[in-house]
C-alpha cells in the first residue's frame, strides 16, 4: 500500500520577488513552510523580514515568481481560509477603550457577513471561541479588562487570542516577544507548541531566536534582500 501524499505547504515562496510601488525589497526567494513547522525569519532591521510576511498578508506587492499560501495563489486567497496575523506593533489600546474579548472577538470576523451577529448560534460559537482563545494564552480572568490597563506582554498575549480565534492554519507573528519580559516570552512559546502540535504552520519575525528556540524547527537568514537557510541547531543564543 503506498504511503498517503504529504500536505501541501502552508507557505511556498518560489523564485519570489517582494516589495512595494518603489520596487522589490526581497528577491528571488525559495522558501517553504510545512504544515505543523516553526520558522524564524532573522536579520537586520531593513533586511525584508517583514516584507515577506506582508507579502503572504497581500500588503506588500509580488513582482515576480509565486507565492502560495495554504493552497491559494496569494492574491486568491479567500476570507476566513485560516490565516492567523499578530502584528509587532498595535494601536488599539491607545485609540479605542477595548475590552480584551472585544479584542480577540476581531479574529472571529474573517470570512463572514455583516449579518453574522444576528444568528443566535453563531453569536454563541464567537463567544466560546474568545473565551477559549483567552484560556490559551491564559487571560480569561481578563477578558473584561480594557487593553490599556493590561501589562506590555499581557496585551502581546491578546493579539495572540486574537488570531487564534480565527482557528489559523498558518500563523504570521512580527516580534511576538519584544518588549516582554521571560515570563511572557515563555507563555508565547508554549501557546506556539499546543498550535505546532495540532499542525498550524508558524513564521516569526525577530531579531533573536533565544525566547523561541524550543519551538523552531528552522532559521531563514534574510539580508541584503536575500534569504537562505541557516545551518546547524537552533541554538538558544542566535
Amino acid at each position: 500500500m503506498s504511503a498517503p501524499p504529504a500536505p501541501p505547504p502552508a507557505l511556498a515562496y518560489r523564485g519570489c520577488c517582494a516589495g512595494y510601488a518603489a520596487g522589490p525589497v526581497v528577491r528571488d526567494v525559495d522558501l517553504e513552510v510545512a504544515p505543523g513547522e516553526c520558522v524564524a525569519l532573522l536579520g537586520p532591521n531593513g533586511a525584508g523580514k517583514t516584507t515577506l510576511v506582508r507579502a503572504a498578508l497581500g500588503l506588500a506587492r509580488v513582482h515576480a515568481g509565486h507565492l502560495d499560501v495554504l493552497g491559494h495563489r496569494h492574491d486568491r486567497l479567500p476570507a476566513g481560509a485560516g490565516l492567523g496575523y499578530v502584528p509587532q506593533r498595535h494601536t488599539v489600546a491607545t485609540t479605542v477603550p477595548a475590552t480584551a474579548a472585544e479584542v480577540v472577538a476581531g479574529g472571529r470576523l474573517g470570512g463572514t457577513g455583516p449579518l453574522r451577529r444576528l444568528v443566535p448560534a453563531q453569536r454563541r460559537r464567537d463567544r466560546a471561541a474568545v473565551l477559549d482563545a483567552l484560556d490559551l494564552v491564559g487571560l480569561r480572568a481578563r477578558a473584561r479588562t480594557p487593553l490599556a490597563e493590561l501589562s506590555g506582554g499581557q496585551q502581546r498575549r491578546v493579539l495572540l487570542a486574537r488570531a487564534l480565534a480565527g482557528d489559523p492554519r498558518l500563523l504570521l507573528l512580527d516580534e511576538p516577544t519584544a518588549g516582554v519580559d521571560a515570563a511572557a516570552a515563555r507563555a508565547v512559546a508554549a501557546v506556539l507548541r499546543e498550535q505546532l502540535d495540532a499542525g498550524t504552520a508558524v513564521v516569526l519575525v525577530t531579531h533573536e531566536t533565544a525566547a523561541l528556540a524550543p519551538v523552531l524547527h528552522r532559521v531563514v537568514r534574510v539580508e541584503g534582500g536575500c534569504a537562505c537557510e541557516q545551518r546547524g541547531r537552533v541554538a538558544a543564543g542566535a
